[in-house]
């Protein structure tokens, strides 16, 4: 199987086991991303934490766990593990906010979003989305949207690149240095995302989906 092979597969995973039960689920990825690692390594989790960036959804957490539970059985370096997945989550991103600034606007305007409603919108979000940076991280979709959104809202570069730069960290030390150190113990917080998850995903679809039909609604 080739690294996108495995890819898919991991994804046809998630939402086969989405409803499962935390701790077989989390068991299920371990051994799901077992081969990726053991043939691409740490190339694998840098690809699918970096592509997350871009809007394209790839097991990025998933092969973060899997890679912190290896190296605790001394199969993979820990720092790193570590040292790459926050590099690539900044990266990726950034990619993501450059998207975001070059053709946002352009596919906002095409939809029929209102530039006065925008600029009020804009404002908002340079208040308050350093927060949305940050917690996005660990949300899915969030995860994968956050760039494309801050650099579309022309949010500044510094700050987007400050919370991206500590959103990756937090969200890097929480699944890998937490699972590194917490090995089965994680399960009881894994299983505390894994039922609320479904729930933030929701809501922020609704979000999203409120927020355009605002944009929409005021087009002049």
């Amino acid at each position: 199987m080739t690294l996108l092979d495995h890819y898919l597969a991991m994804a046809r995973a998630f939402f086969q086991h989405l409803g499962g039960e935390a701790a077989s689920t989390l068991e299920h990825y371990g051994l799901l991303a077992q081969p990726v690692l053991e043939q691409y390594g740490y190339l694998a989790v840098f690809g699918a934490v970096a592509v997350e960036g871009l809007g394209i959804p790839a097991p990025g957490q998933t092969l973060l766990m899997a890679g912190a539970l290896l190296a605790a059985h001394g199969g993979m370096s820990i720092e790193w593990l570590l040292l790459l997945v926050i590099v690539a989550a900044v990266v990726g991103n950034s990619l993501g906010y450059l998207l975001g600034r070059w053709g946002g606007r352009l596919v906002l305007g095409k939809v029929g979003v209102s530039e006065t409603r925008l600029l009020w919108v804009e404002s908002k979000f340079n208040r308050y989305g350093g927060n949305v940076v940050v917690v996005g991280r660990f949300i899915d979709g969030l995860r994968q949207l956050n760039g494309i959104v801050a650099g579309a809202l022309k949010m500044p570069w510094w700050k987007f690149t400050f919370f991206n730069a500590l959103g990756a960290v937090a969200w890097t030390a929480f699944w890998g240095l937490g699972v590194y150190l917490l090995g089965k113990d994680i399960k009881t917080v894994f299983a505390v995302f894994h039922r609320l998850e479904p729930y933030l995903i929701v809501a922020s679809l609704l979000a999203l989906i409120a927020l355009l039909f605002y944009l929409r609604r005021g087009r002049t």
